[in-house]
């Protein structure tokens, strides 16, 4: 097996001239990791990483200084950032599991480091790959490039793999963008880890990249199923084997519909992460709520009342894994609403109920719009003869009706505010708030946007009574 290849790649000339740069000063800057992954996939480049060797720190610093202002993104590490450049430079380390240190890692930086032994600390065969931009030269001491082309996910050392439990998040990550399969032993490695020792944010960057990056994110939570990883994750776990009433979904439990859902979602993304973000999180948990209300009666699986009760177990997971505040909102709105979109219409819904749930959305900073895209992939995320022929009447019906009260990409917001009380002579006290909601009311009923209109009604029946 050959460890160097030559190919060329069409590279940022400002990365090239950095690498040249470096090389005058004595070191090799070395693409490494998903950079070179991608360009060997065919992929534009983008998020540079260069290892570089035969540099120390303070002199790979200070020969970044000639270029611009220079910031340690991760000193620990070894990682510096020029500002203005879209790249991250780092010394080659060594990394051990000690239980101390950062992470509970030390860290061995040392410049004079073979690449092999270098790139034996990384996770994957297919990220353990180096390019040479100045010289063309592919280091491949791990037949990444082998693995790319038979589609196969492989530890790049099976030894070493166990040291860092994130790891098993990462492998349903690229399982799931990369689209390849996990080897045996891959598969057999992250079932042995222990994902309970990984704070929250750490667990929350890589879920995020799954439900971000992907097409197809079903497949990385299907490989948290299969590596019993899922349990570390009760509130998602809790939704495997769970029955569905086979008229409504005739693909199966809770959990295959819930893959199903994620992954038409997934087709909805428009480019708006934190948007994109509560949407693919609100299809993961839109059903959370029926494990807990699913029972059979008169001889059919119901599960009454499950988008209230999916509330809890929403925030319970969100909270785990440290989501804002406003996510965490948001998703809870979508979860407790998904189901609007086809109740609204078929209930002959008038004005008033569309504006009363824009107004609800609006609170989580959710428009309606967002909310009929998750419930679009809810219905489309099973094998109903309409979801199969891409038909969805009771949605589009439901935008509709809500374009001729809202706009559904902002939704609607109070007309009527305190200031305008006080301007009236009122004092701040108990009495507004009823008389903000009696604004409200007043408002969603007859869709009125001048305050004074509203308050002068609102007024004149407080003085009626």
């Amino acid at each position: 097996m050959s460890q160097v290849h030559c190919q060329r790649f069409d590279i940022d000339p400002e990365i090239v001239h950095v690498a040249r740069h470096l090389r005058r000063r004595g070191g090799r800057a070395l693409l490494v990791g998903g950079v070179v992954r991608d360009l060997l996939r065919g992929l534009p480049a983008k998020d540079f990483d260069l290892e570089v060797y035969g540099l120390p720190l303070e002199r790979l610093e200070a020969a970044l200084s000639e270029l611009g202002e220079v910031i340690a993104v991760g000193r620990a590490f070894g990682v510096l950032k020029v500002k203005g450049l879209d790249a991250d430079f780092s010394i080659p380390r060594r990394d051990s599991k000690t239980g101390r240190g950062h992470r509970g890692f030390v860290v061995d930086l040392d410049p004079e480091l073979d690449f092999t032994d270098a790139a034996r600390r990384r996770d994957l065969t297919v990220n353990s790959i180096a390019y040479d931009p100045l010289t063309g030269e592919i280091l491949d001491p791990f037949d990444g490039r082998g693995d790319l082309e038979r589609e196969v996910l492989r530890a790049t050392d099976a030894r070493t793999f166990p040291e860092d439990s994130l790891r098993a998040l990462r492998v349903a990550q690229f399982r799931a963008r990369l689209e390849m399969e996990p080897d045996a032993e891959l598969v057999a490695l992250c079932r042995g880890l222990d994902l309970s020792d990984l704070p929250g944010e750490r667990l929350y960057e890589e879920i995020k990249k799954l439900l971000l990056k992907a097409r197809r994110p079903s497949l990385g939570f299907e490989f948290l199923e299969k590596t019993a990883l899922l349990r570390f994750f009760p509130e998602l776990e809790a939704m495997v084997g769970v029955a569905q009433d086979p008229i409504w979904h005739p693909e199966g439990t809770v959990w295959e519909h819930t893959l199903m859902v994620v992954d038409e979602a997934a087709a909805l993304r428009q480019g708006q992460e934190a948007e994109d973000l509560a949407l693919m999180f609100g299809a993961l948990c839109h059903d959370i709520g029926k494990p807990a209300t699913t029972f059979e009666k008169d001889g059919r699986i119901v599960s009454p009342g499950h988008d209230e009760a999916g509330v809890e177990p929403t925030r319970s997971l969100l909270g785990r894994l440290r989501a804002s505040h406003k996510l965490t909102d948001q998703v809870v709105a979508l979860v407790r609403f998904h189901l609007a979109p086809t109740l609204l219409p078929k209930g002959g819904a008038t004005a008033r109920g569309y504006r009363r749930l824009a107004r609800r959305l609006a609170e989580a900073e959710v428009s309606p719009r967002l909310l009929y895209r998750l419930a679009r992939s809810d219905h489309f995320g099973r094998t109903t003869p309409d979801a199969l022929a891409r038909q969805f009447p009771g949605g589009d019906e439901f935008l509709r009706s809500m374009e001729e009260v809202v706009q559904p990409e902002v939704g609607i917001h109070d007309v009527v505010l305190g200031r305008h009380l006080i301007a009236r002579g009122l004092r701040p006290g108990p009495d507004f708030g009823r008389l903000l909601d009696a604004c409200r009311e007043i408002q969603d009923e007859t869709g009125w946007t001048d305050p004074d209109r509203i308050l002068d009604q609102v007024l004149a029946g407080s003085a009626e009574r």
